[in-house]
């Protein structure tokens, strides 16, 4: 008979207390959340972005575990910044954007902009945190992907590129350090239910593509991304790296 204490040694509630982590983009949606739920798991949470606003909001909730960055993933400093922290325990790389179009009206400054936040950012970031990390051979690198960097769609031509660049580096670089003792994964969630979500999805035709698509028909929502980023960086995935969980109900398995 299974006690107790083994089904605890099976699997741990997460409890990051003395732990450092540091999430980029975490001034809304799917960085906040992790944000929110790391520091509420008791970890020393550094939120960044560049919305202070945003970021006091954020630090009210948990003013203890909570403190925040303005910074932007485009500059040089928050990387400076980054790589001055005498150790770093847990990186979610979490700033990101898309611009939904025809390859066709794209132009150049949409696919500079775009790379260089969702990728150049993430590659900056993810070394970063790496040269902390380094420091103490010890640490969890998380990347926000998506389901589009496992296949492809109508008008993301650029969006999927970037998402598959950084599946790309979230596979290389956990090759790279996992003989360091440091993880680096991926979360690819499917569209999420937030305000702007809900706003696009009053288009007909893409509402109708979104919910044929995702198996479960419901979107993801901002918890079911945060839990993912949970599981990755606790100790129930100790043997994991180099992956993508895919948080996308159903739509990479048609």
């Amino acid at each position: 008979m299974t006690s107790e204490a083994d089904i605890n040694k099976i699997h741990e509630i997460p409890n990051f207390s003395g732990k450092l982590a540091v999430v980029t983009g975490a001034g809304k949606g799917l960085g906040r959340a992790s944000a929110l739920s790391l520091a509420e798991a008791g970890a020393n949470v550094i939120a960044i972005s560049r919305t202070e606003e945003d970021l006091k909001s954020l630090q009210s909730i948990y003013p203890d575990n909570i403190e925040y960055w303005v910074e932007d993933v485009l500059g040089d400093e928050l990387y400076q910044r980054i790589e001055t922290l005498k150790s770093l325990d847990i990186f979610v790389g979490c700033a990101g954007a898309n611009k939904p179009l025809p390859i066709t009206d794209l132009d150049l400054d949409d696919i500079r902009w775009l790379i260089d936040l969702n990728v150049t950012a993430i590659f900056r970031g993810a070394q970063s945190a790496s040269k902390t990390m380094l420091k103490n051979n010890s640490g969890v690198i998380i990347i926000m992907s998506s389901q589009m960097g496992h296949v492809g769609a109508p008008n993301r031509t650029l969006y999927c590129t970037t998402k598959h660049a950084v599946e790309g580096l979230t596979k290389a670089l956990a090759v790279e350090l996992a003989p360091k003792g440091i993880r680096v994964n991926s979360v690819a969630p499917t569209f999420v239910d937030t305000p702007m979500q809900r706003e696009s999805l009053k288009n007909p035709e893409f509402n109708k593509t979104v919910m044929t698509n995702i198996a479960m028909g419901r979107l993801g929502t901002i918890e079911d991304v945060a839990s993912a980023v949970m599981f990755l960086c606790s100790n129930n995935a100790s043997i994991i790296t180099g992956h993508s969980l895919k948080v996308d109900g159903g739509w990479t398995a048609w």
